[in-house]
Parts: C-alpha cells; structure tokens; sequence
C-alpha cells in the first residue's frame, strides 16, 4: 500500500518537464503499479477475512431484526383473529384455534354426475356458514398445493367416478397418477398427508364387477398411505339401480351428504376432542380418530394396500374397540420380555375373534343378498332416468319402453325426404315408428345417440310388462307425436294422414331390444299388425339371435373389426365380449331372412381395418352392408369425439371401394348422401343387371303369415320378398340417393349432424 501511496504523490507533485522526460516517468509509472499489485497478492489473506467477517456481522444483526419483528407481529393479532379477554385487571387478546377453516370439495366427472353432485354438496356446506370451495381436478396441482390442505385446517372431499377399465375419467387422470407415485416414493414419505382431514364418493357402475368404484377406492387407499385422516366410511354410488343401496346413484349420494354434513359439525363443534372413553397407551383416542378406525375394520382392504407392510395392515383392520386386553394389563409402551409370550398370545386370541366376527358379518351379508335377489324386481325406469329421457323427447312406456320421433319423419312429413331406408329398402318415413323395448344396453359406445342417459346390463333383472301393452301404448305415443305436427306449416295433408297408421317399426331407437324376455311375441304382434320389423343388436347375445322369430330385417352393429377397436368404441359390459360377438355373427349366418352388417366409421379410429372387416363378412354371410360415418350428437362429457371424427361424404365413399374390391360376392348398391351412408349388397340381389334391394312389404306380411299359421315348417328365405331399387336410389346417380318426389332442403353445415 505504501508504494501504492508514494506513486499517487509522484503523480500528483511531479513538476512538468518537457517531452525529454515523458518516457522516464512512464516507465517508473509502470513499475510502481508492478510494485502495488505484488503487494495486494501478499496480503490478500487479510482482506478475504475482513470481507467475510463483515458479511457475518451482517446476516447476524438482519436475523436478529426479523426476529424481533415477527414476535412484534404474533403479539399483535388482529382483533377478526383473537378474543377480548380481561387478565389482571388489563384488556388483553386470545387467540382463537379453529378447527375447520372451511370445506374444499374436489371433483374428477366424465359424465357431469360428479360435478353436479360437488354443485350440491357446496350449497349444503354453505347453509353450515363454512367457506366452501369446488374444484376441477383438471385445473388442480397437487404437486403444489396437496399438502397445503395439511395445514389449512381445510376439510377435503372428493367427488371421483370411475371410467374405462377401472380408470379415472380425464379431469382426474394426472391426481390419480401423482397420488399413486406419492405413495411408493421415498422423498414424501408415510406422513407427507398427516393432518389432512378427507371424505370420498366414488361413483361407479356395479355392472363392471372388477372395476366397480375402483378410482374412488384407490384415491382412498392411497391417502391413507400417505397418513391422511378419514372423516368418514366412503361413499359408493351405484348407477345399477338393481344393486344400489338406496335404489339410484342420486339417493346413495343423498344418504352419504347427510353423513358427512353431520361430521362436519360435529367437528365444528370440537365433539372429536372428547375423549371416547378407549384409551391405549396412554394415548387418548379421539371420536373422530375411533370413527377413523371403525371405518378401516369395515372396509375391504384393496389387495395393493396388504402387500404394503404387515404393520400397516394391522393397524388399517385394528380398531379401539376390539379390545385385545394388552393395554390393560401394559400402561406403558415398554413391555418385560417375560410379559411378551402373554402379549402376543392375547394379539393372537383378538385376531381370531375379529375372524369370527368378519365370518359372521359374511354370512349376514348373503342372506342379505339372497333375500334382495328373492325380492320383487326393480323397475328399470327410475325416476331420475325418467326425467332425463323425457328431456330428451322420449315417450316412455311401461317400465322399460320407449318411443320417439325420428328427425327424418318429421323430414318426409314436410315432402323434404327420407332416410337412408327410404332409399335402400322403400319404406316409408314418415309412416315409421323407432321404438325400443328395453332402454337397457350392453355397451357404453362412445358414440351414442342419448349419451348414456339409458341403463346398461347384461341380464333382464327388472320388471317386464307385457308384449300387448308395450305395443299398444307404442302407437298411441307414436300417433300423439304425429299429432303435434297437424297445422304445420310444410307438412303435407296426404303424408300427415298416412302418418298415423304405423307401417315400419325400427326397433332401433336405444339400447338392446333383443334382451327384452318377450320379444318374438312382441315381434308377432307387430307383424299381425302387419307391421314390418327392423331390429338392430349390438351382437352380444348370440343364443337370443338363434331364437328371434323372423323378422323382416335383422341388423348387427359391426363398429370394429378387431377385439382392441370394439372394446375401445363399443366399451361392452362382457368380459368375454370378443367371443359373444364371434357368436352372434355365426348366429346371423343361419337366418334365411334379411340380414345386415350396420357399421360406423369412426375416423382416426376404426377406418384402416378393412382387411379385418372382409374378414368378419366372411363369417357372417350378411345381405347388405350398411356403411355410414359416425353422427355427430353435439358435445358429451361422456365421449371425446368431435366432428374431426366424422369422416366426410366422400371419405366414406373411398373406404366402401376399397372394402367391395376385398369382397368376391358383393357390390355397391345405393347410395344416400344426405345421411352419409352406402350400401353394400350380396349379388343374389342383382337380377339380370338390375338391384332388386327393395322390400316388398304386402308380401313379406302374406309370406310371415304363413309361417306362423305352419309353426314355423314354411320358412322363406330374404329373396323371396324382393322389389326392384328405383334408378334414382342407385350409387352414381345424380341424385345421391335423394328421391325426387321430394324437396331437397339443405342445411347450412356442410356436414350432417342430425343422424338418422
């Protein structure tokens, strides 16, 4: 430093000479600061070790003050947050605990059940005067948020359906995921959870027995994992009204609120702080721990969480009641080595009553099921299905049945045109009645028309009405609904007349018709009517297709041509729905009346499988071949198509050349443009260079007739009831399919969305 000093002062003092001595003093500039710099090295020790003394000083004084601070703050609690309390003789404040902050309730809904049923549950904890908070699961980070819910004092519930296979629906996807990894990984630990206070609802379908509620049951097993407290038993809701408890999901839920309303103000109340009289250890055992433990004895341990670790086990099943007698004779924790032997005899002796207890509760539990399934069967129409449908346009009928107008009625009823069936059988749209009687269904298919509003089954277990009734009340709704459109304006006088006497029924309006117990009486009925019969069946119950009565045309949905695709669109009930469905085309096979492949295009799902689809033909011999793209039916939560699904006109059209040029015995046919839809027809329908794919009808009823007056020793075969197809409904007329009585009325979309 000295030398640092001394070169300032040369620089400063040095008088001017002239330009003889600027090199001089350049140079002795140079060495000083040489000089300088090798000083600074040497004694660098000493200045590190000040810098790093300052900085302590520092960080000790803005610790001491944060400090200081933060107590001031705590002694000065708001007066919303503390109580006015007079101690020796000054006014000072308390702080007050709060044991629920509020309710925050959690929702994972494919179908919109779980979201409306969070909807009601956060009007009923309001009326407590709670905070209430609904969440989507979608927008939810619990890698950021879950555990704040531990010190919130915030009580959670969980609002969770089950979708697909057991899986969660989209919303509740990545909070499954994340929760399942929290608890098979080491950096949470067991205790990541402790503290927080939850309730689950599951809502699920006990038709689909192996995956029946299991979101809500893993979503519960894993907070438990994670040392989450239950406030209560899980609730289960069943939309199988057969099964379910209360009689439909909306009554389960119903009885779960009130329980869970209840807790909530009894928490409120402090009651879980009252000791419940069950002490172990010297621990006291609180209501709301005991409620918690009471609840893990009943419920059914998941298989996941058994092979977890026997202790957790033990204490999921144990409960303060089962009285296992060591803590009475141990009030410590520390046990004598020769008190052990005594101890785990007595583990022993509770472990067998608690086996004696569940076998007993089993036993209960199936003469509980046996008495139920002798009881009188349910009605499959409940009150909330009945609502829904009715919103809809149904006329329900009976216990189970149902009409409704279809769109192209209404179409040909104002001279606008048919459907696809006008224009490759010739019936008559506007005198066709679509009626179903059953509104149950086997599959869930993602595009269905009524987004699953209908019940779904495997099996008649519900009331049946009789074939007669059904009928009856069938044309009485069907002529009322034809009635509604008297005065119309476009609604021709001579159709509107010819509507009300009923000539077609499509048997093909929702669900699974063929599962009704009567429906070849109901067929003869309809046909005594002389009323034709298009029945359609989603190809699951082969054995009811062996024993259908003729009828005039059977159809089978064919919406995949491989086990993955169907499962994946049709989503069947059947384990064995694969094999089912083989069946029921080898069942198509042996009819001698017409029969029909029905399949939808699905695009980005099922268009590239027409190697598959020739194979299936094979098997099944059909008729016809109705190929048609998927109908659009607005958005549903309970299906992801959009109208990038629905494959255009000309898409269709693509895909039906080059399946016929996989096909030896069949062609194109007809073709209607309008509905986007093309038929493929066997060749034993084309007579001398001409199709004959039309119906004749008032001989199809002579043919029936005699049949039935024979007991079924006349048959008749599909090509005895023939007529010939109209120039205009043939594929590569100009017409696209659209009969030319008719007004052509375009829509604004350039696709079709309505169906038909």
């Amino acid at each position: 430093m000295q030398h640092f000093l001394s070169l300032v002062l040369l620089c400063l003092c040095r008088p001017g000479c002239g330009e003889q001595r600027d090199d001089v003093y350049i140079f002795d500039t140079w060495n000083s600061l040489k000089t300088c710099a090798l000083s600074l090295w040497h004694v660098r020790h000493y200045i590190y070790s000040t810098i790093v003394v300052a900085i302590g000083v520092w960080a000790t004084v803005e610790y001491l003050s944060k400090n200081h601070n933060k107590q001031k703050n705590e002694d000065n609690i708001a007066p919303n947050e503390a109580d006015e309390v007079i101690q020796n003789g000054h006014l000072v404040q308390e702080v007050k605990e709060v044991h629920i902050a509020g309710v925050k309730i959690f929702f994972g809904s494919q179908t919109g059940t779980a979201k409306r049923f969070a909807a009601i549950l956060a009007e009923s904890v309001q009326k407590l005067g709670l905070p209430v908070e609904v969440i989507d699961l979608k927008e939810y980070d619990p890698d950021e948020n879950l555990v704040e819910e531990v010190y919130s004092k915030t009580i959670c519930a969980f609002m969770i359906s089950t979708y697909t296979d057991g899986k969660p629906n989209e919303s509740a996807a990545w909070f499954c995921k994340w929760l399942e990894d929290a608890t098979h990984d080491f950096r949470y630990g067991k205790t990541y959870l402790k503290g927080l206070r939850y309730a689950v609802f599951g809502l699920g379908n006990s038709l689909y027995e192996n995956h029946y509620n299991t979101v809500g049951k893993n979503i519960d097993m894993w907070l438990w994992m994670l040392s989450a407290s239950r406030i209560m038993t899980r609730g289960e809701g069943d939309c199988n009204v057969v099964k379910s408890k209360h009689g439909s999901i909306e009554a389960d839920f119903d009885d779960w609120q009130a329980t869970f309303l209840s807790r909530v103000q009894a928490l409120c109340k402090e009651e879980n702080k009252e000791c419940s009289g069950s002490c172990q250890k010297g621990k006291c055992k609180t209501n709301d721990q005991k409620h918690n433990k009471e609840f893990s004895q009943n419920e059914e341990v998941p298989e996941k969480m058994k092979d977890h670790s026997s202790e957790e086990e033990e204490l999921f099943e144990t409960t303060s009641e089962e009285g296992s007698g060591v803590e009475d004779e141990t009030e410590s924790s520390v046990l004598d080595v020769e008190d052990l032997g005594n101890v785990m005899n007595n583990m022993k002796e509770a472990k067998q009553e608690r086996e004696a207890v569940k076998k007993v509760k089993q036993k209960t539990s199936k003469r509980a099921v046996g008495k139920n399934e002798g009881a009188e069967p349910r009605e499959m129409i409940t009150p909330a299905l009945k609502n829904a449908l009715t919103k809809q346009g149904y006329r329900l009928i009976g216990s189970h049945s149902g009409v409704k107008l279809c769109r192209w009625t209404k179409s040909m009823l104002r001279g606008r045109g048919g459907c696809y069936k006008h224009t490759f059988y010739g019936i008559e749209s506007h005198r066709c009645m679509e009626a179903t009687p059953s509104l149950a269904c086997a599959n869930k298919c993602v595009f269905c028309w009524r987004h699953h509003t209908n019940p779904v089954g495997t099996e008649w277990r519900w009331k049946m009405d009789e074939a007669d009734m059904i009928l009856k009340e069938a044309i009485e709704n069907h002529q009322n609904l034809i009635k509604q459109f008297k005065g119309v304006p476009g609604v021709k006088a001579d159709r509107f007349a010819e509507g009300m006497k009923v000539k077609h029924c499509a048997l093909s309006l929702v669900g699974e018709p063929i599962m009704y117990p009567k429906i070849n009486e109901l067929v003869k009925l309809l046909h005594h009517n002389e009323i034709s019969t298009f029945l359609v069946t989603n190809a699951q119950f082969p054995e009811e297709i062996r024993k259908l009565e003729p009828v005039t045309q059977l159809y089978v949905s064919v919406d995949a041509s491989t086990k993955d695709s169907l499962k994946k669109i049709d989503r069947p009930l059947f384990k064995d729905f694969w094999p089912r469905f083989l069946e029921s085309l080898k069942a198509l096979a042996d009819k001698k009346q017409r029969t029909v492949y029905r399949l939808t295009l699905v695009k980005a799902w099922n268009v590239d499988e027409l190697r598959s689809y020739a194979d299936l033909i094979e098997i099944g011999k059909p008729d016809f071949i109705e190929v048609k793209g998927v109908t659009y039916c607005g958005e549903s939560s309970a299906s992801n198509l959009t109208m990038a699904n629905v494959p255009w006109h000309d898409e269709v059209v693509y895909f039906v050349q080059q399946l016929a040029d996989l096909l030896i015995d069949y062609e194109i046919a007809c073709e209607h443009e309008h509905s986007n839809c093309l038929l493929i027809a066997h060749k034993k329908f084309k007579v001398n260079g001409e199709w004959w794919t039309w119906i004749d009808y008032d001989h199809f009823h002579h043919l029936v007739k005699e049949y039935q007056e024979n007991n079924g020793s006349k048959m008749f075969c599909a090509e005895d009831y023939i007529a010939k197809t109209p120039p205009w409904a043939l594929f590569g007329a100009k017409q696209r399919g659209f009969d030319p009585v008719d007004t052509r009325f375009l829509r604004k979309r350039k696709k079709d969305i309505s169906g038909c």
